[in-house]
């Protein structure tokens, strides 16, 4: 692997881009609230990447994306990169049913195993799976050998959380300590003084655990809330655990009613949080906790192109976001053959899009925040 110079994921996308709230960068595309007459879609819920109403939303968002660039070409194939074999894998196949379209999806992570292809799916909807990003150059001659052109008929969707931007399994630690620092900077500010960052972090580290999933939905936002929360001392984590594992407390709404019936008892800066995160929950909102996602989107920002142009490879992979280079490489190439290219990201837009406070001291959306590109 090498450095190769600076770039955004504007450069290759545009902005074409659509966040966890189904709102397009690119305001001639329509937003979730404009299709959902249409659709037929509820207007509370805003559905997540792997269901059908994501991908009939998505699906529509870029068949206007090809009319507003003008062609002619209709979409008939859909080529997918992504980084988990569960949900960009449902999400692809979603959004061949949804669109009528064949294609195939690439799934990689890298790993320091011997190098492997697991090739799965039906015969028009095919999954390759990889363990190197540098594998992208062999999906490419794979989908010309299965017949799949990647062509002005082809929309190519790539997310962007942990394939274009952290890639997995070589530069995704730091999204993960992104979203812990935000986090953690979230609720000592929020505590000042009666923050305690080793009961924060031994709360963090036991709820964010698979086997309270059912509790929390594996969702950011409820778990930084309920940190807060423990950590307030309106409630003992041990009382917490217990209540869960003996389905006292199942669900994540059950404890918003808890704190509903006790709020006398937090601070009044708490008691603010706590209605704007019931409200938001209650509206279908998944990421009910603004402060937190405002946070992560200036730390992210913080650590995309922080370091100089002189710093070693081995470094900017530890230290900073950085693009992968087989992701724009490949992006750039498929734009070149008249593929239309779409980003997805499951980040909300508070994780992603700056404050207007934020912006006037020069921050920019991720996608054109600039930083480093490594890869092969």
């Amino acid at each position: 692997m090498k450095i190769h110079g600076r770039a955004r994921l504007r450069d290759f996308l545009g902005d074409f881009i659509v966040y966890r709230n189904l709102r397009p960068i690119d305001p001639r595309l329509p937003s979730l609230a404009e299709l959902r007459p249409h659709l037929g879609l509820p207007i509370e819920a805003i559905p997540r990447k792997t269901t059908l109403e994501y991908a009939r939303v998505v699906t529509h968002i870029i068949q206007h994306a090809r009319a507003v660039t003008a062609k002619k070409e209709v979409i008939e194939r859909l080529i997918y990169i992504g980084d988990t074999r569960v949900n960009d894998a449902t999400a692809f196949l979603n959004l061949c049913r949804c669109g009528g379209w064949h294609g195939a999806a690439f799934i990689g992570a890298e790993t320091t195993d011997p190098a492997r292809v697991e090739i799965t799916g039906q015969a028009e909807r095919v999954l390759f799976l990889s363990n190197r990003w540098s594998a992208l150059d062999d999906f490419d001659r794979f989908c010309r050998e299965r017949r799949i052109p990647i062509d002005e008929h082809t929309a190519v969707v790539i997310d962007l959380d942990k394939t274009s931007l952290g890639a997995r399994g070589r530069n995704d630690h730091i999204i993960d300590a992104v979203r812990l620092e935000s986090i953690r900077c979230t609720i000592g500010n929020l505590l000042g003084d009666r923050f305690d960052e080793q009961s924060f972090q031994s709360a963090y580290d036991e709820l964010n655990q698979p086997r309270f999933h059912p509790f929390t939905t594996d969702n950011q936002d409820y778990l930084a809330y309920i940190c807060l929360i423990l950590e307030s001392g309106l409630m003992n984590r041990g009382a917490l655990v217990k209540a869960v594992c003996s389905a006292k407390i199942e669900h994540f709404t059950q404890f918003l009613s808890w704190v509903d019936e006790r709020t006398h008892g937090l601070p009044p800066r708490l008691q603010q949080v706590h209605r704007r995160v019931r409200a938001a929950v209650a509206q279908g909102n998944p990421t009910p906790f603004v402060e937190f996602r405002c946070n992560e989107y200036r730390i992210t920002a913080d650590r995309m192109g922080c370091l100089d142009n002189e710093t070693p490879m081995e470094a900017l992979l530890k230290q900073e976001i950085v693009i992968t280079h087989e992701v724009r490489e490949s992006a750039l190439r498929w734009c070149d053959k008249g593929a239309l290219l779409f980003g997805l990201s499951d980040k909300p837009d508070e994780a992603s899009i700056p404050t207007s406070e934020l912006a006037a001291r020069g921050y920019r959306p991720i996608h054109e925040t600039q930083t480093h590109v490594i890869g092969g």
